[in-house]
């Protein structure tokens, strides 16, 4: 059983049990998530896409950590103009975990 759903301008595919990092959501350590945005869903036999059909299936998990990722640098340069620019950008994020995909 899987889902796809939705969530910060991605997609992603989870099943219960999954361990996913996603844009920075709302929320502490330990609340609870609902994934309204269900775009797919699949029982290991039967596949449904129609969206009238989705609105009955709930993905819900909790939030597992909160954090930020890696250190990216920015660096411009120009060459012969001593013009130098450096910045470092380090993307919000939070783990959750899938606890349940009920249909």
């Amino acid at each position: 059983m899987y889902a796809v759903i939705k969530t910060g301008g991605k997609q992603y595919k989870v099943e219960e049990g999954d361990l996913l990092r996603v844009e920075k959501l709302e929320g502490t350590e330990g609340a609870e998530i609902n994934f309204d945005d269900v775009l797919m869903y699949s029982d290991g036999e039967n596949v449904t896409l129609n969206g009238g059909e989705l609105d009955s299936v709930a993905v819900k998990g909790h939030i597992v950590e909160q954090g930020r990722g890696k250190k990216v640098l920015v660096f411009k340069y120009k060459r012969r103009k001593g013009y130098r620019k450096m910045r470092g950008h380090r993307q919000a994020y939070t783990a959750v975990k899938i606890d349940s995909i009920q249909a």
